[in-house]
């Protein structure tokens, strides 16, 4: 569901769609799609617990172990964001562990022309948390 925050989603959706709830769609041009699931679907792969405090138990995931090297997976903002200047923050929590196929995990804005330009990424798989 939505907090007061701008863009804020903890994927608690109940039976409402993820996507609509959180204010983001899966990009149609990409290889594979993001899930909603919990650790009980994802067992040994994914994290023991989500990151939201509480009674939280879900997150968004994509299983890498099936996927050729080179294929993306994309979610995209349905709301646009004003620029600003220094006064935007982008917050999320993310696991990346157990994997020899674990990918990059990269974020980007869209600038007014349409181009995409990275803004932070990683790769890191050697720690088991959030």
């Amino acid at each position: 569901y939505y907090t007061s925050i701008p863009g804020s989603c903890n994927f608690e959706a109940q039976d409402q769609e993820w996507t609509s709830v959180c204010g983001l769609t899966q990009d149609p041009s990409d290889d594979f799609d993001w899930n909603i699931s919990n650790s009980a679907v994802t067992g040994q792969m994914g994290p023991d617990t989500d990151h939201t405090p509480g009674k939280g138990q879900h997150f968004l995931y994509v299983n890498s172990s099936t996927q050729k090297e080179g294929n993306r997976a994309r979610i995209i903002t349905t709301k646009f964001f004003p620029a600003s200047l220094g006064v935007c923050r982008v917050r999320f929590w993310f696991w990346m562990f157990a994997s020899r196929q674990t990918g990059v995990l990269k974020v980007y804005t869209v600038e007014e022309h349409g181009t995409d330009i990275l803004m932070w990424s990683s790769s890191r798989n050697e720690e088991n948390k959030w």
